[in-house]
């Protein structure tokens, strides 16, 4: 890996971000109903740490170059 990117071009970098909203999400909770705020900020926190997750994953074994 020679070239580089910018850190916006970055797959890896994307992933971890998706993942740190996920935990923010859930440590801050949600205006909803309570019967449904438990259920949906669950359910939103760990599609979205999963999906950071494999966009990280995906990122880092499909980059051809460095981040500057």
């Amino acid at each position: 890996m020679d070239d580089t990117k910018a850190w916006h071009q970055s797959k890896t970098v994307w992933g971890a971000l998706v993942a740190i909203l996920a935990s923010v999400l859930q440590a801050a909770g949600s205006p909803l109903a309570p019967g449904m705020e438990h259920d949906l900020v669950e359910a939103l926190t760990t599609l979205a740490g999963a999906a950071g997750g494999l966009l990280a994953i995906y990122g880092r074994l499909s980059a051809d170059r460095r981040v500057s």
